[in-house]
């Protein structure tokens, strides 16, 4: 990772949504990091944006020199009030970026934002194949808490899901070495 490269992470913006939905879209064919098939449209994706930023639960992106590199963002778990504590984390990174540090960026940011958002335990739903997810996630001291094994299908193959979590109440959010 290279220290020098100036970057911000900031609240999305409904403009960069254009940027948000191409990036996600580029790990479709990787049959890695999501279980849409199909790519999705900005406009199928106005109301998903529009609910981040109505339930305390944000979207951020990471621009380097004013371009989106990575963005990540929280999802409420469950839907029920007792589960109001517990998120799901997702990180979406540039095909360009990836392997520079931005997910890395982006699981610390989150991290820090956790307690102004009352988030207690953070989980991420990662494909089992998907080992840099995984390691990402790791890196930052997710354990697995649970397993799911065969309950995707991608191109005719059947895929584990793995769930990594994190209590975060009482973290400075520095990464595990």
């Amino acid at each position: 990772m290279n220290k020098d490269q100036s970057f911000s992470i900031e609240f999305a913006r409904r403009e960069d949504l254009p940027d948000i939905v191409d990036i996600y879209n580029s790990t479709i064919p990787g049959r890695m990091a999501t279980a849409d098939l199909e790519p999705v449209t900005v406009e199928s994706r106005i109301s998903w944006f529009e609910d981040h930023q109505e339930n305390h639960r944000p979207l951020w992106v990471l621009k380097q020199k004013g371009a989106i590199a990575g963005w990540g963002g929280l999802q409420s778990f469950y839907g029920r009030p007792a589960y109001n504590g517990t998120a799901e984390i997702s990180i979406y990174v540039h095909e360009a970026s990836r392997g520079t540090g931005t997910g890395s960026r982006l699981v610390q940011h989150i991290l820090n934002e956790c307690p102004r958002l009352d988030v207690t335990t953070l989980l991420g739903f990662v494909f089992g194949h998907n080992e840099p997810s995984i390691a990402l996630l790791r890196k930052f001291g997710f354990e697995q808490w649970g397993f799911y094994p065969r309950v995707a299908v991608l191109d005719s193959i059947e895929r584990d899901l793995a769930i990594l979590g994190k209590r975060v109440d009482d973290v400075e959010g520095q990464p595990e070495q």
